[in-house]
């Protein structure tokens, strides 16, 4: 049951990638010209990655496909992989059931988000230099699930 629902934060997470300005109070961000992300990969993959190279550091997905792989790390933890047409990495999100056990967002960002009064948070952040973006999106609730994604721009 939680990998469908996992699944379905993927889409939701990803159909905003085009994506600009306000959207509910949630605004994007531009980093400066010379600041690099700290969330630059996970578990070893990263943009541009080849597929076999994403899965020989992730191991077998619990979904195999062309154009995108499910990996199930734990009952708790799962990553999704998606692969341009060269077979590519071009977008990694990363699912926390548990928020405890997700990162925080200064160690993604380098700096405090301050949680909305309901305890949600989010914040994207556009690295031009790099060439993508990064976006943190926790949940509100008693049992809040995180999302860290990473994406080519």
């Amino acid at each position: 049951m939680s990998l469908v629902l996992v699944v379905s934060l993927t889409a939701s997470a990803l159909s905003g990638i085009a994506w600009t300005g306000n959207l509910a109070g949630f605004q994007q961000e531009f980093a400066k010209n010379d600041e690099t992300p700290l969330f630059s990969e996970f578990k070893g993959v990263h943009i541009g990655l080849t597929a076999d190279e994403a899965r020989s550091k992730l191991g077998a997905p619990s979904d195999k496909g062309d154009e995108q792989d499910v990996f199930t790390l734990s009952e708790q933890n799962t990553a999704q992989v998606y692969y341009d047409k060269d077979k590519k990495v071009y977008a990694v999100s990363v699912f926390y059931i548990d928020a405890k056990a997700a990162p925080a967002p200064k160690s993604v960002f380098g700096s405090d988000v301050a949680p909305k009064a309901d305890g949600s948070i989010y914040r994207m952040v556009r690295y031009p230099k790099a060439g993508y973006w990064v976006s943190y999106n926790r949940t509100a609730g008693a049992d809040p699930m995180v999302t860290v994604t990473m994406q080519k721009m």
